[in-house]
């Protein structure tokens, strides 16, 4: 599809929005029968604020939680893999990067510099840190078949080996959250093949997605919206910051949908959308952004409804929620927009 199909050809002033529609299909070929988003078995995100397994975390937690859990994914491990992980710095340091502990303990898995985990400027890196837990843990023979707190302790060689165990639950709600893959619990029936929710579906933020809306498009604002607040990395696809096409790239990967790499791809990506009042969520949204043009956008987020848009802005900036007034980005204005809708 070439861009003066689209209308966005040089002198065209109208905006265009591009409406990715993504296949849902393997290779992202064509589209499956619908059904509705399942509630057995579903395991809930963990949000900042909210009450999980008896404990109430914080965003500084949660971001933690999942750095831990992209530097797995980074190195090409097991989700079981980061559930240990978190669950032991739960246990060593309710997943705070504390700068100091029992002895020279430091960090988030209170690893000690004596026993050589690492200098203490090291220690306090989270990546760094969670990268030296995995070198032990992978060590450990048959650490993928042993309980979570077996696996901890043969690394941790804790003097409470049974602690870890409390922490398992919350991990793998965790592990959930930050990889996509948690589910809204309170709407939806059917045997959860795929498709639409059947009732409105709230966002951390407080939004809410109406019903009708497909549960590939749910799991990737899900994805998307739980990155609030990590600092923008340009090349970034969750190492673990993103940049605004790594972003989008990785939420749609979540629900199982494959879209290419960059902002100059993307926007050849989906179906055209060529009126922002028709607009859904998902939806993603280009600009000219920094380095590009209205007729070749450098920029793109993910419309989440009500005007509102999550993108990752630009160097030293965090992944933001932004409005959209039908032609450009605020506060900052990023150019005329065009818009896709990724097939679903």
């Amino acid at each position: 599809m070439n861009k003066a199909a689209l209308g966005v050809a040089a002198g065209v002033a109208s905006p265009l929005v591009l409406v990715m529609t993504v296949a849902l299909a393997a290779g992202g070929a064509s589209a499956v029968t619908p059904a509705v988003l399942s509630t057995t078995n579903c395991t809930a995100p963990v949000t900042a604020g909210s009450t999980t397994d008896g404990v109430s975390l914080t965003s500084e937690q949660i971001n933690n939680a999942q750095i831990i859990y992209q530097v797995s994914v980074n190195l090409g491990l097991p989700q079981q893999a980061a559930v240990v992980a978190i669950a032991t710095a739960m246990q060593e340091s309710s997943l705070v990067n504390l700068p100091s502990g029992d002895l020279d303990s430091i960090g988030l898995f209170q690893q000690r510099p004596s026993q050589g985990w690492g200098s203490p400027s090291q220690l306090m890196d989270p990546v760094y840190a969670s990268k030296a837990f995995y070198a032990r843990l992978v060590q450990v023979p048959n650490w993928q078949n042993l309980s979570v707190t077996q696996a901890a302790q043969a690394v941790q060689q804790s003097g409470y080996p049974g602690a870890y165990a409390k922490w398992e639950s919350l991990a793998r709600q965790l592990v959930s959250t930050v990889s996509g893959g948690a589910t809204d619990c309170s709407g939806g029936s059917g045997d959860g093949s795929g498709g639409t929710i059947s009732s409105p579906v709230s966002l951390p933020a407080g939004f809410t997605l109406p019903a009708g809306t497909p549960v590939a498009v749910v799991t990737a604002i899900k994805f998307a919206v739980s990155k609030l607040g990590l600092p923008y990395q340009w090349g970034g696809t969750g190492n673990p910051s993103y940049d605004c096409s790594g972003l989008m790239m990785m939420a749609y990967q979540a629900a199982g949908i494959t879209i290419t790499r960059t902002t100059y791809t993307q926007v050849n990506d989906g179906t055209p959308v060529y009126n922002s009042s028709a607009l859904k969520p998902g939806d993603l949204i280009f600009t000219a952004g920094s380095d590009g043009t209205v007729t070749n956008p450098g920029h793109v987020g993910m419309f989440l409804g009500d005007d509102l848009v999550v993108d990752a802005p630009r160097t030293g900036e965090d992944i933001e929620i932004t409005k959209f007034d039908g032609r450009v980005l605020e506060p900052r204005s990023r150019g005329l927009s065009t818009h896709r809708s990724v097939d679903v």
